[in-house]
């Protein structure tokens, strides 16, 4: 013989309910009947609802290999100037990001080798967290050299052009 509890539903219902809940791993059950409503809840509670954020892939993501490959470029254009082939002043990227020579696609670059520059005028954009920032020469000269790439993924301090 069953027992029921405040009336409303057998003790053998609530032992059928916590045996369903176990083996299933639920994190709680609940039924209703008519105006009677009962609920049963497992040790595990149900994961949490995803995060409404951006996922991963909108941010830009530079190749893996992408770094490496510009630090041999980077390390010879610094080992350059000390050799004496080349001499001027190094541009190293102040953030890390993805090195852009014009203000977008199709437009003409804000530098070329050969044009003279003043301290001041962009030399090019670092994008970095989805920011565009526009890099400033801080010297007066001629570009001699551009070593960074379109489009490549820069670290922080990496030589990217020199204005002698």
């Amino acid at each position: 013989m069953s027992e029921k509890i405040y009336n409303m539903v057998e003790i053998d219902t609530i032992a059928a309910l916590a045996e369903i809940v176990n083996k299933n791993e639920l994190g709680e059950i609940t039924i209703v009947d008519g105006g009677k409503t009962i609920t049963v809840k497992g040790r595990k509670c149900p994961p949490p609802p995803p995060m409404m954020s951006a996922p991963a892939p909108a941010m830009p993501v530079p190749p893996v290999q992408a770094a490496p490959a510009a630090a041999p470029a980077a390390e010879s254009a610094a080992a350059a100037p000390k050799a004496g082939e080349k001499s001027g002043n190094v541009v190293k990227a102040p953030i890390v990001g993805t090195f852009y020579a014009s203000p977008g696609p199709g437009k003409a670059p804000f530098v070329t080798v050969g044009r003279e520059v003043k301290k001041g005028d962009v030399l090019m954009i670092i994008e970095s967290m989805k920011l565009m920032n526009e890099i400033q020469s801080e010297f007066d000269g001629v570009v001699t050299e551009i070593i960074a790439k379109d489009g490549q993924a820069v670290e922080y301090d990496q030589p990217v052009m020199i204005i002698s």
